[in-house]
């Protein structure tokens, strides 16, 4: 067991990761170079046994074990591969809770690779809680995804052979769920090359390091996103903590689309499909040199996984282009006439349209959904704003708005017809075989639903649009049995996207939902 920071620097350079754990590639990013004016560098650790840096950390906390060892934990992710894989190359006996919403690719992979798979609860905390239980009846060593000393000198292996690879380094940027990876990697290169920044990179709905550094402890999210779902973390470990505050220079967070753009970078770069949470740092590495401006730096970003469900390829694909910012998506007014939608095609300057929706309403003036493809990023988003404006049209810039990416550009063309008192609200539920229906169930049909959309984007949360008509004698009533559901939900009744696409002049509003 490790304590001190010097001894965690000692026991990284001692670590035997062989023969398991692979020694992997760094490969250079060569359009990413050209196109930041440095050179950007990835570490593959997408190339392990488990196609995840995970297995570092797991192999070595069970090499400390006696042979023979009974080790339990949680996890629906790379740690539950790494631990399974570890511990039958070691002659351990593996148990590995995974909550019942875990999918089955994930959770074959790990009877696989020689684990014994408990499915418990529907959430995390539900299957480390069973884990504790069946770590103390037998007897076993629990083994922590991220936050222990040994967990953290095994992760810290990849500093070790990133520096052997590459000597002249002015930053590298690691991704941060629960800290483990980052805390490993910062103490070995502070140790070693001061000089060399260490920039961790969180998802912006999961960024427990970001809110544990404001408050000066670690302190527990909310609500975290789904999207990377191997950072979804809601509080940073403690010691992980301790270690990055001390070592980590900056944090820089980034978007779902950042990622998914960030994906795009790696594959074209190296051909490998990164998971979302495994594209983290690059995104980062990405958002850090535009903003920053600096050019002619050596950078390294670490590829820490690629288990990615292939039916997540569809959401990824839809959102490149505008992580990218090579696509805009507006809400236009234009005229109710013949001509008006040729009209304003000519008004976008040779501008290709990429989505289009409209349904007739009535006479007067419609709304239109538009996507328009960019060449130039932000600095033709703003020209394109400008040639609108001097056309004399009215519009809305949707492209950050998440309503609209997730739901409305598949909904456009109806609105309410007859007046209603209704809510808007997104909900986050667990995604399984038969979840939707269990959702549909827990809802209840005290409520009439007055608008529902749903699409599965293959990852481990599912997400609903829903409308409500509710009147003001319903209104404690529907609020309490929100609080009582559980799920992540959102109000969204005054998203632009509610009002311009989807209600008509008629609605009315019910008094906003306490939510909380």
């Amino acid at each position: 067991m490790v304590s001190q920071e010097l001894d965690y620097f000692r026991a990284i350079i001692q670590a035997n990761m062989e023969p398991l754990a692979k020694v992997t590639e760094v490969s250079e990013m060569r359009d990413l170079s050209a196109k930041l004016g440095n050179q950007v560098w990835l570490k593959r650790e997408d190339q392990q046994p488990v196609y995840s840096f995970k297995l570092r950390g797991a192999f070595h906390k069970l090499n400390q074990l006696p042979k023979g060892s009974t080790v339990i934990t949680a996890s629906a992710g790379n740690h539950a591969q790494g631990v399974a894989l570890s511990a039958s190359h070691l002659g351990h006996k593996a148990t590995i809770v995974m909550p019942v919403t875990t999918p089955e690719i994930k959770v074959n992979a790990v009877r696989a690779l020689g684990g014994e798979v408990v499915l418990h609860g529907h959430h995390f905390d539900a299957a480390k809680a069973h884990a504790l239980t069946l770590t103390e009846a037998r007897n076993g060593v629990f083994v922590p995804p991220f936050d222990d000393p040994d967990v953290i000198v095994g992760q810290g292996t990849v500093a070790r052979e990133l520096m052997q690879q590459l000597n002249d380094l002015d930053a590298v940027f690691i991704p941060v769920g629960g800290g483990g990876l980052l805390a490993g990697m910062a103490v070995y290169i502070k140790s070693l090359r001061p000089d060399i920044q260490v920039i961790g990179v969180e998802a912006d709905e999961s960024a427990c390091l970001q809110a544990a550094l404001k408050a000066g402890e670690p302190v527990e999210l909310e609500r975290v996103g789904s999207f990377a779902d191997g950072v979804a973390v809601k509080i940073i470990g403690k010691e992980t903590f301790r270690l990055a505050q001390k070592f980590c220079d900056e944090v820089v967070t980034v978007t779902g689309d950042e990622i998914c753009a960030a994906m795009q970078d790696i594959f074209v770069s190296t051909r490998a499909i990164a998971e979302p949470s495994g594209a983290l740092a690059t995104a980062g590495l990405k958002k850090w040199s535009t903003q920053s401006g600096r050019k002619g730096l050596n950078l390294a970003a670490i590829l820490s996984g690629a288990n990615l469900n292939f039916d997540r390829l569809r959401y990824v694909a839809e959102r490149t282009a505008l992580g990218e910012k090579n696509e805009a998506l507006l809400a236009v007014t234009i005229k109710e006439e013949k001509g008006s939608f040729k009209q304003f095609c000519h008004s976008l300057g040779g501008r290709a349209i990429t989505e289009f929706n409209y349904r007739y309403a009535g006479p007067g003036a419609a709304q239109i959904f538009v996507g328009i493809a960019l060449r130039q990023g932000e600095q033709e988003l703003n020209e394109l704003k400008r040639d609108l404006t001097e056309n004399n049209y009215e519009f809305c810039d949707l492209s950050d708005n998440e309503l609209a990416k997730l739901h409305v550009r598949y909904m456009v063309g109806g609105k309410a017809p007859e007046q209603l008192q209704e809510r808007l609200l997104r909900f986050d539920f667990p995604e399984y075989p038969g979840a939707l229906a269990r959702f549909l169930d827990t809802l209840g049909s005290n409520w009439n639903i007055t608008l529902f959309h749903y699409r599965n984007h293959g990852g481990s949360m599912g997400n609903v649009l829903a409308g409500f008509a509710i009147t003001p004698e319903q209104h404690d009533n529907f609020n309490e049995h929100l609080k009582r559901l559980g799920y992540s939900v959102q109000d969204e009744t005054d998203n632009p996207c509610f009002t311009q696409f989807l209600t008509s002049q008629n609605v009315i509003k019910a008094d906003k939902l306490a939510l909380k």
